[in-house]
């Protein structure tokens, strides 16, 4: 069977000159080889996909949330896509009359509820510029945008409030009005009232437009519609400007995507909200429902409630980031070897057999009906039954947990990779094609992309298997970085989205990222190591959760830091007869040689040099987290954080070598 490709060639390849790299061809997805889809007529705004759905899906559930009876959640209670219309106009109103015009900065912080959506589209209906706000950038993030982008209103969940009234007084210069999401306290009133500040609960703010109606303002695609501040892995966090013009013209290209690969949405459809809407993956996927009358309901904000949530919201769409996934895959395989060998095998036979199926070119839902009904249906029960996509973004998913999920969940599971200044999805892989395992998919059809070399990495766009850095151009990219010019200037050049990020192309016109441009460093003996792919290859090793790699350029070798799989490790210990709780396992030195052993076994099966090979490790049983500032909100490591955290282990691997 010959390979079907993905891709079409816009532009030929350009040699490299005048001290420019070489670039490979431009290319487009094979779905908008007649040019790239338009938006609908008429639709210009993101208001415009809200308003033009209310007028063909007035009646449709829009919002919903669980209702709490007795302290015990119940069922989930929707709001109609007019009752969430006329809510949405009171809102707008009511921000008016707060004195905030056209172009103002309105800030939202908290977790996704119906309240936040009603806020966004209020802004978008008045043509004022959302600007989530989040505490997980870390101290301090709240007050530098509040600040950067002279937010004057910005609506809170009651439980952030204590949050906001810690940037007192700094921000008093800028803020004028606290909306609640809920209630306000006596002493929240007091103490807003000492700056000069208005604070409202919900009910209240909603009575302050009452008598005041006010004309909502023409929309242009090209004004901005959102400040999405996203964060480095260093310095402060960038304002991306984000245009009506970049989320009209991603959901034209979504659709066609879906409708391509006979997966459209419709109006039946239901997502669960959980993935921050303060990042531009949960947001655009909400527009692309509210553009097709579909349902969004809302989870309680406890990761560990999640399933509970999924039971009875039932989605049909279900998005997630590789730690969701990764939880669900565990307790999966931790429930199959508690269930006895009768029933493992069973298992084992059943996954072998469909995926054999799946590699011949069967789609997922004809590979084994029978195993998807005698084994694998309690899977796809525990993700409510509904689900018949599943979408991971925001960071690499590991390729065995993404093959498991395509043969267990009885679902696609798809892989997208896009960033805030690409207005997110930007590739993404397509149903039942298993030779995209491990890769992001193919681009959407809003975009062109090219290969850039980048020769001191040693990554050549023109050679046989091009690799280098990627870059997009469309219109779905971002506006500029906000007061920021100096730095749109570095990644945005003749129009091309330098993205940092380094791909190879796939046979099939998938794209595989396999490197981080700036995650490169020197050992002592001058070879550069390009610690990213290293880590994507070590981070194959079935027994660890998550690795990093460290080098420096006073060593000729290198060293890690890894959290192992507890489950794994349990049981390696089990099977030696070593004793001890988790913990003491990962200081146990034959633990140690044990990860060790498997991470060389990768290393020479993926031919790694000498140099590549990791020589000592430190075992954590704390995962890299938020918490301790190693990892930024979208899960990408802190490197000179983790350096700093991890010194003294460092420096006693370095030692214990020599």
């Amino acid at each position: 069977m010959a390979q079907r490709k993905f891709l079409i060639e816009v532009e030929p390849a350009k040699e490299a000159k005048d001290g420019r790299p070489s670039v490979g061809p431009v290319y487009r997805s094979v779905f908008a080889k007649d040019g790239f889809p338009a938006p609908i007529v008429g639709m210009d705004s993101c208001w415009d996909i809200f308003r033009m759905s209310v007028e063909k899906y007035a009646d449709n559930r829009m919002l919903g949330r669980r209702e709490v009876v007795n302290g015990k959640p119940g069922k989930y209670v929707w709001l109609t896509y007019k009752e969430v219309y006329d809510l949405v106009i009171k809102v707008g109103n009511s921000i008016r009359s707060c004195g905030v015009e056209e172009g103002g900065r309105c800030g939202i912080f908290g977790a996704n509820c119906p309240e936040w959506i009603m806020s966004m589209e209020a802004c978008n209906a008045h043509g004022l510029h959302c600007v989530p706000l989040y505490d997980t950038l870390g101290a301090g993030a709240v007050e530098f945008i509040i600040c950067h982008a002279e937010v004057t209103i910005a609506f809170v969940e009651e439980k952030k409030i204590p949050e906001v009234l810690k940037t007192f007084p700094n921000t008093t210069q800028y803020l004028r009005t606290i909306v609640s999401f809920g209630k306000v306290t006596p002493e929240q009133k007091e103490e807003v009232q000492k700056f000069d500040l208005a604070i409202y609960s919900w009910d209240e703010f909603l009575l302050l437009g009452d008598n005041n109606q006010h004309d909502l303002p023409v929309k242009k695609k090209s004004d901005i519609c959102t400040i999405m501040y996203t964060s480095g892995t260093t310095g402060d966090p960038k304002g991306v400007m984000i245009s009506n013009n970049s989320i009209v013209t991603l959901i034209a290209g979504v659709k066609r995507l879906l409708e391509s690969a006979n997966e459209a949405l419709h109006g039946e459809d239901v997502y669960l909200s959980y993935l921050p809407l303060a990042h531009i993956f949960d947001r655009v996927i909400e527009e692309c429902f509210i553009n097709h009358g579909a349902s969004i309901g809302f989870w309680r904000g406890d990761v560990k409630l999640l399933i509970e949530d999924i039971g009875e919201l039932k989605p049909s769409v279900f998005c997630a980031v590789p730690r969701v996934l990764d939880r669900i895959y565990t307790g999966l395989q931790q429930k199959l070897s508690s269930g006895g060998f009768l029933k493992k095998s069973l298992f084992d036979f059943a996954y072998k057999y469909k995926l054999h199926n799946m590699k011949k070119g069967n789609k997922h839902e004809d590979a084994s009906p029978l195993c998807d009904k005698i084994v694998f249906s309690k899977v796809k029960e525990g993700l409510g039954g509904n689900v018949r996509i599943i979408l991971s973004g925001a960071a690499p998913l590991a390729t065995h947990v993404e093959a498991f999920l395509r043969v267990v969940a009885c679902c696609h599971v798809l892989q997208g990779y896009g960033l805030t200044e690409s207005c997110a999805g930007t590739f993404v892989s397509l149903p039942n094609e298993l030779d995209m395992l491990g890769t992001v998919g193919p681009p959407v059809p809003n975009v062109d992309v090219c290969l850039e070399s980048v020769h001191e990495m040693q990554y050549d766009a023109l050679s046989s298997t091009p690799r280098g850095e990627i870059c997009i151009r469309g219109e779905t990219l971002f506006s500029g970085y906000y007061k920021r010019e100096d730095l749109t200037k570095e990644v945005l050049v003749d129009g091309w989205f330098h993205t940092g990020d380094v791909g190879e192309w796939q046979p099939d016109g998938s794209m595989k990222i396999i490197d981080r441009k700036k995650n490169i460093f020197k050992l002592s003996q001058g070879e550069y190591v390009a610690v990213e792919n290293l880590e994507n290859i070590y981070g194959l090793v079935p027994d660890i959760d998550s690795i990093w790699v460290y080098g420096s350029s006073f060593e000729s070798f290198l060293v890690a830091v890894v959290n192992p799989n507890k489950y794994a490790l349990e049981r390696w210990a089990e099977e030696k007869g070593v004793t001890g709780d988790f913990n003491s396992l990962c200081e146990n030195p034959k633990a140690k040689e044990y990860i060790l052993g498997e991470l060389s076994r990768v290393g020479k099966e993926k031919k790694l040099k000498g140099f590549e090979f990791i020589k000592a490790v430190h075992l954590d049983p704390e995962p890299f987290d938020m918490d301790r500032d190693l990892l930024t909100p979208t899960f990408k490591k802190k490197r000179p954080q983790l350096q700093k955290y991890y010194q003294r282990f460092i420096d006693n691997m370095y030692k214990s070598l020599k």
